[in-house]
């Protein structure tokens, strides 16, 4: 989780009787804490422009598996976002995730989705692990990322999640600021872990309609999501239906 400054008043300030240092000491308390708190506020990630391919055939193949799998028949593949889902590529570089998300369509190393449509896996986001934000997809188009919520669902993809490369300090700050970002631009009400995706079986959201299409998923994993969670609890949102009442 992020480590917030910490300042030590006790060796800042000597243990002297007296209200006047009792009043100095707390008095750099809390310029100390005004000075972290405004550090933490000014934070703002590197955003990069990165567009992944978007051509005619991406379009004819996310039209395809909106009717496919939950039988919508949008002019255009556009959604209204009502979720973030946060996720990790469990490839090591950001070179080969974007890579990765490029084509259009679905390339042959990933059998266990192929039956599911031709259209290929991508999100909106791109986390590199400095930090650093990579902006794929405009928001409000269709990206394949998680089964059953799709259509209203901004993905967010981390780099790495191997053993190698765990998620970062940075990739945990850039998830906080961009679940802020996307909250304050859209009537966002959920905030999940792809781990978390199938709690939405039977929930007005969950469009899929083959019930024998799932994959098991561990990202971005729930320690991430908590501390994710922890720091935007001001913002109201909730988790999958099943963690809300268990």
């Amino acid at each position: 989780m992020v480590r917030p400054i910490r300042y030590n008043i006790d060796t800042a300030v000597p243990q002297r009787s007296g209200g006047l240092w009792r009043c100095l000491r707390t008095g750099l308390a809390v310029l100390f804490l005004g000075i972290s708190l405004a550090g933490c506020a000014e934070y703002e990630p590197a955003v990069v422009e990165r567009p992944i391919t978007w051509d005619a055939e991406r379009e004819r193949l996310s039209l395809a598996y909106l009717e496919a799998r939950y039988g919508l028949t949008p002019v255009t593949p556009r959604i209204n976002p009502k979720m973030v889902v946060l996720h990790w590529t469990a490839i090591p570089t950001l070179e080969k995730s974007l890579e990765a998300f490029e084509p259009s369509r679905l390339p042959q190393t990933r059998p266990d989705i192929q039956t599911a449509g031709a259209l290929n896996v991508s999100a909106h986001y791109l986390v590199d692990r400095d930090g650093t934000i990579y902006h794929l997809l405009a928001d409000t188009l269709m990206a394949r990322h998680t089964i059953g919520l799709n259509h209203c669902a901004i993905g967010i993809e981390n780099v790495g999640g191997t053993p190698e490369t765990p998620l970062t300090e940075a990739q945990l700050k850039a998830n906080i600021w961009l679940v802020r970002h996307l909250k304050a631009s859209f009537p966002i009400t959920y905030l999940i872990g792809h781990h978390e995706y199938t709690s939405f079986e039977g929930h007005p959201l969950w469009l899929e309609q083959d019930s024998a299409y799932r994959t098991e998923k561990t990202d971005p994993g729930p320690a991430f999501m908590n501390d994710v969670r922890r720091a935007v609890k001001d913002l109201g949102l909730q988790g999958p239906p099943k963690m809300q009442n268990p």
